[in-house]
């Protein structure tokens, strides 16, 4: 069953909350660089976040593929767009990163089913990826 990756992103909210809590100048940091580095300039912020999604990919990072997948969905990333980016995060990081596309691609379509009120057969929140 695919893992519910909406889901996530609401689980995690609750962790961040502590952290920001508990390491509020890191974490205000880590905002100001997050604020930064999305800023459209060159790129525009739907390119920046199809990036940060080849790299959540790339780097085997299933926390950051929630959050990276709904922020494409949320700039009007498409279906193309996600498989191209997805096709570029698989070259550069091989058969693990085919493994971690399969992940990004479920999260993004999730995500856009959720935006067009459509509901997708998930995990229970407890279940692991590979049950």
């Amino acid at each position: 069953m695919t893992p519910d990756w909406i889901g996530m992103t609401q689980d995690l909210r609750a962790g961040l909350r502590e952290m920001r809590k508990g390491a509020p100048d890191v974490m205000k940091a880590f905002a100001g660089i997050a604020q930064a580095a999305l800023q459209k300039d060159a790129l525009d912020t739907k390119t920046k976040e199809l990036i940060a999604l080849a790299i959540s990919v790339a780097t085997r990072c299933d926390d950051c593929i929630a959050f990276h997948a709904k922020a494409a969905v949320d700039q009007g990333a498409t279906s193309d767009e996600i498989h191209e980016t997805l096709g570029m995060a698989i070259y550069m990081g091989a058969g693990p990163s085919v493994m971690y596309a399969a992940h990004a691609l479920e999260a993004y379509q999730q995500f856009s089913g959720q935006k067009n009120g459509q509901t997708t057969n998930v995990a229970p929140k407890n279940a692991s990826a590979g049950e």
